[in-house]
């Protein structure tokens, strides 16, 4: 039934009392009564289809969702809280990178890798309604946000809230989600075509300078920002020393950055050990006049950055020493280092570009020695004695970086930091240059004693022929590899014994080519490392370091075939880096730790005597890994005498 426009109010009143149901459409009049009826009659019509039923009273314990009988049916609890059961519970970790795991990646899903600077992920979380676990009887408040259900159990995977982003994301919570975004680093071990791999490729490029006009200061910063690592040294003062990457008009503002937030803590009698900012992690090292400052994107320890500062902190008193660096501080505490420094860049950029690398022997704290039998290295060991001159510290033949033969007093030895010192001056800065073959080169052995001097004669040997003979020039074409160069290094006390020492590094030459001795140190050297399978046939290994405690030597087999590119070589040491922080953090006292992820799993060992750090590839069992770790063991014990120095000779 309907009514016609124009209608009395009071007809259309009767005609809603008789039917209540029928459709009104009458249009409104002026009677305050009738008007009122209406508007409720419409609004029936129209929000009949949306309104919603009330929801059901809120349960007063969530434990429903999991209080479970053995056949995964829901049971009610035994006891109903008063108070919903969400977790709000006190906590002794600070955060979740003091808290080390290691998961066991069951989904071999390819990820593609992201730079360290990527947002959270958005891909959907694997994480199941068990992650909203409560206990009965929880003294938590109503106090939890929706934020702490969000999947952050595990820490190498991608992640996020089941209930999306619904809250403004806040500073703190970017860095908490860099943190556990962190690459691991057994992820990606074989991958060359990613965005880190892109920025390994340029991270030894030299910038431009800086134009007076400013035009490229854009560009300037933001190729340094690309940098994954990067070293500063400075005075207490603030002045820059030098750094790596990038001239004063770039590192100006960082510098002062830096100092700032050093003398901060110096004025309350402490020192600034060390903070994160992003995904960059400083270490600052403070040595008396000098502050070291280490910025690293790569995942490296606290530990393992100090180390790589002392090293360029040695490298720098072994041109200076120590007494004439504080008499120049001491007479004028705003001096300028730079210029009794000047020719040394090389040889810090040098190192610093090592540690970026991968350096094994700094990671360790050790040496490596060229594997040559027991009996042949005692004739060498003979032959540098029967020739040693009267003036004679050390004597010492390397291949490229491989410790051949030394001889030394009986109560003194060589530190391995100062040994790194001189590797790295011959054989990685390329800075001793051609003398006729030799070079007769003051230096401080911080090690050693780090307030004097000592002589370093160096001569280059050319092993192309029969007979080996003096290089009448040191090797620089580009087929010639570090790892085929030997010389010969003499160390004396004496500035006036370099004629003398000429004479031994002659008659040692003699000596050694007419006991056949040479012609084996060339063929070890053209061998180079052992392959894998020459030494453990059906081995899984693709790779290991065993490092001799009480000789502070390390051996590893050959890089090739996986790694001896940049950017694998890289991530196998990250990989080993990893290992090295577990098996030594002072907190979690391991001596056996075991991790696997996507492309490769690892095994760090540590006993009194040794350290075995292994790497497999994806999908090798644990039994598997260490059976080979063993079997490693077991094969150095053999070669003990080959592979390493052991006392060496003495005088």
């Amino acid at each position: 039934m309907s009514d016609e426009p124009g209608q009395s109010s009071s007809n259309a009143a009767a005609v809603a009392d008789k039917d209540a149901s029928d459709e009104i459409t009458t249009q409104p009049t002026t009677s305050p009564e009738t008007k009122d009826m209406r508007e409720h009659g419409e609004d029936v019509m129209e929000n009949s289809q949306e309104i919603r039923p009330p929801l059901p009273p809120r349960p007063s314990n969530l434990d429903l969702l999991e209080e479970r009988g053995s056949g995964g049916s829901i049971r009610l609890p035994k006891r109903m809280a008063s108070r919903p059961n969400l977790q709000a519970r006190p906590t002794t970790a600070v955060s979740l990178t003091d808290v080390h795991t290691s998961n066991n990646f069951e989904d071999r899903r390819s990820r593609n890798l992201s730079p360290p600077s990527r947002p959270v992920s958005r891909k959907h979380s694997t994480a199941t309604i068990n992650r909203f676990r409560s206990r009965v009887g929880s003294d938590a408040a109503e106090t939890s946000s929706l934020r702490s259900y969000a999947n952050t159990v595990g820490t190498a995977g991608e992640m996020e809230s089941l209930l999306g982003d619904p809250f403004p994301t806040s500073p703190a919570w970017k860095a908490l989600s860099a943190q556990l975004e962190k690459e691991n680093p057994m992820d990606h071990v074989f991958d060359e075509d990613d965005i880190f791999s892109l920025r390994m490729h340029h991270e030894f490029d030299e910038l431009e300078e800086f134009r007076s006009n400013g035009t490229n200061e854009e560009f300037l910063m933001n190729s340094w920002t690309s940098k994954l690592k990067h070293f500063f040294i400075l005075s207490s003062a603030g002045k820059p020393i030098w750094s790596r990457h990038g001239d004063d008009q770039v590192i100006a503002n960082h510098i002062g950055i830096l100092q700032t937030l050093i003398s901060f803590y110096q004025d309350v009698n402490d020192n600034l050990r060390g903070f994160t900012a992003g995904n960059a992690r400083f270490v600052i090292l403070s040595k008396g006049h000098l502050n070291l400052a280490a910025i690293s994107r790569l995942g490296e320890s606290d530990l393992q950055l100090k180390t790589q500062l002392e090293s360029l902190y040695m490298q720098i008193l072994s041109t200076l020493t120590l007494p004439s660096m504080q008499r120049m501080f001491s007479n004028r505490p705003s001096t300028d280092l730079r210029r009794p420094l000047q020719g040394t860049e090389v040889l810090l950029g040098a190192l610093a570009d090592g540690f970026t690398r991968g350096s094994l022997p700094t990671l360790l704290s050790a040496l490596e020695c060229l594997k040559i039998r027991k009996s042949h290295r005692q004739v060498i060991n003979n032959t540098l004695l029967k020739v040693k001159s009267p003036n004679l510290l050390y004597g010492l033949m390397v291949a490229g970086g491989r410790l051949v033969s030394v001889v030394r007093p009986r109560k003194h030895s060589l530190h391995p930091g100062d040994l790194q010192l001189i590797f790295n001056m011959l054989f990685e800065a390329g800075s001793v240059k051609a003398g006729g073959g030799e070079n007769w080169i003051p230096l401080c052995l911080p090690g050693f004693n780090n307030t004097g001097f000592l002589y370093m004669y160096v001569s280059f040997l050319d092993l192309g022929d029969e007979h080996a003979k003096v290089s009448e020039e040191r090797p620089q074409t580009s087929s010639t590899r570090d790892d085929d160069q030997l010389a010969i290094i003499l160390i004396s006390a004496d500035k006036e014994a370099f004629y003398e020492l000429r004479q031994m590094r002659d008659d040692l030459i003699e000596q050694l080519n007419q006991n056949n001795s040479m012609t084996i140190l060339k063929s070890s050297i053209r061998h180079g490392r052992p392959s894998i399978p020459s030494i453990l046939p059906s081995s899984p290994l693709l790779h290991f370091i065993y490092k001799s405690r009480p000789n502070v030597q390390f051996f590893c087999p050959s890089f090739s075939p996986h790694f001896t590119s940049l950017v694998p070589h890289r991530r196998l040491v990250s990989l080993y880096s990893a290992l090295h922080t577990s098996i030594h953090n002072k907190t979690a006292h391991l001596k056996v730790h075991y991790a696997c992820a996507r492309d490769a799993v690892a095994l760090g060992w540590e006993t009194g005597q040794y350290e075995v750090y292994a790497v497999a590839g994806g999908g090798v069992e644990r039994a598997v890994l260490a059976k080979a770790a063993q079997e490693v063991v077991r094969w150095v014990k053999r070669e003990e005498e080959r592979v390493f120095i052991i006392g060496g000779a003495v005088f």
